[in-house]
């Protein structure tokens, strides 16, 4: 299990678009830092630095890019059938996967967001907003790493999940928002530390069910679509 997930360090930072992680990070400290060290108000920047970017562009981006690489690339050209063939438990293989695109993914939105919350209110809105952000990651990458092995074009769905179902669909129906990783995550850090910038919209139970749903149901059939492959013995 150690092996793969080294492999899979490894091939992850070596492709060019894990560079695409860096600009949004930097993007939304260098905004906090600009507005914290120009005197304006957090009521006035926070939420649109800390929600319109933090929570609904760094973390579900950075999740989908990465997610949707740690195995998404193997399955598109073939190689999966080679790690398949290794004594290893299909299940193994996934929580591997799985951990390597939670840690880059927490590890890459986290820190922003906790520079961000330390700026904006103090360090325990920073914390509130790092583990929030790190319990979103989970859902996410379980969600994104799930659609790698469902389809040849995981990262367009994925963009159809939070573009248009959590983006478009979540502002103007309430109703989506049960089914919205951005609105656990962002409900979670409010209830840790409450604060006008946070604009929770789903209730605790809720986002704690619903984040344990996505990340145990997705890794589950992940495992379990995994498996189908080595059956049928293709990558399809």
């Amino acid at each position: 299990m150690s092996t793969v997930a080294y492999i899979t360090v490894r091939g992850l930072f070596g492709r060019r678009r894990l560079l695409l992680l860096l600009p949004l990070p930097l993007l939304m400290i260098a905004l906090a830092l600009i507005c914290r060290t120009n005197g304006v108000e957090p009521s006035q920047w926070g939420q649109p630095v800390i929600v319109g970017l933090g929570f609904v562009v760094v973390l579900p981006v950075t999740a989908l890019i990465v997610g949707t690489g740690v195995l998404g690339s193997e399955v598109d050209d073939g190689t999966i059938v080679h790690i398949l063939t290794k004594p290893l438990p299909r299940r193994d293989i996934i929580f591997a996967k799985l951990a390597v695109a939670v840690v880059v993914t927490a590890v890459s939105a986290a820190v922003p967001l906790f520079i961000a919350g330390l700026l904006a209110d103090s360090a325990a809105f920073g914390v509130a907003l790092a583990v929030s952000a790190a319990v979103g990651a989970v859902a996410y990458s379980a969600l994104f790493l799930l659609l790698s092995l469902l389809s040849r074009r995981p990262v367009l769905l994925g963009l159809v999940y939070v573009l248009v179902w959590e983006g478009l669909l979540g502002r103007f129906l309430s109703g989506t928002r049960v089914l919205s990783i951005e609105q656990y995550a962002i409900a979670l850090a409010d209830k840790m530390h409450p604060t006008d910038i946070l604009p929770g919209k789903v209730s605790i139970p809720v986002a704690i069910v619903m984040s344990a749903i996505f990340a145990v149901g997705g890794t589950l059939y992940a495992i379990q679509r995994l498996g189908s492959f080595s059956v049928a013995g293709e990558t399809s």
